[in-house]
């Protein structure tokens, strides 16, 4: 039950992912597109000179903005998805940052990464486990029905073994309830 419940919650982020241009957007790229045929125009009509000093290669497009998932001000720099207690339902919260890892991986097809899951200190070793991987799982499940392949993500439980706090209080607890996601390179 809990699976077709997940699948429905993915199928309701998917289609609100989707969405048809707004007149803004719309009018944004057809002035777009009649800039680049007015520019295209424009160099046919000068005449052509030859240059004899160096010529310069265009700037790549990663070089100009880093690396996505160091950015701060990127969404995939955020790299943990927090549960209720005895939980391992995706907050609503969270989903548009399982959605953006999911979008990275999907275009980057090469990458690898592990959700590593995580539950506070109540509860004995073995079901926090257990719930632990049940909340990587969760995010791993999430992360394909959103296009990542399933050999792109290893997902694992540390349990209550790696605290973000380790105070005795919820405030602790809500911050170990959680699921990391990890690339190769962090």
């Amino acid at each position: 039950m809990k699976r077709i419940i997940l699948a429905f919650a993915a199928a309701a982020i998917l289609a609100a992912c989707s969405s048809t241009p707004t007149k803004e957007q719309e009018g944004a790229a057809v002035e777009d597109r009649n800039a680049a045929a007015a520019a295209a125009a424009a160099a046919q009509q000068k005449p052509q000179t030859q240059t004899t000093g160096p010529t310069s290669k265009p700037l790549e497009s990663s070089s100009m903005s880093g690396d996505p998932l160091k950015d701060p001000s990127n969404i995939l720099s955020k790299r943990s998805v927090y549960f209720e207690l005895d939980s391992n339902v995706v907050k609503e919260e969270f989903k548009p940052v399982v959605a953006a890892h999911a979008r990275y991986l999907q275009q980057n097809r090469g990458v690898k990464m592990t959700v590593q899951g995580n539950a506070d200190e109540r509860g004995s070793r073995e079901y926090n486990l257990a719930l632990g991987q049940r909340r990587a799982d969760a995010v791993k499940q999430a992360m394909q029905l959103l296009g990542a392949q399933p050999d792109q993500i290893e997902s694992v439980s540390f349990g209550e073994e790696k605290p973000k706090a380790t105070g005795h209080d919820e405030k602790s607890w809500s911050e170990n309830r959680r699921a990391d996601l990890a690339y190769p390179n962090d």
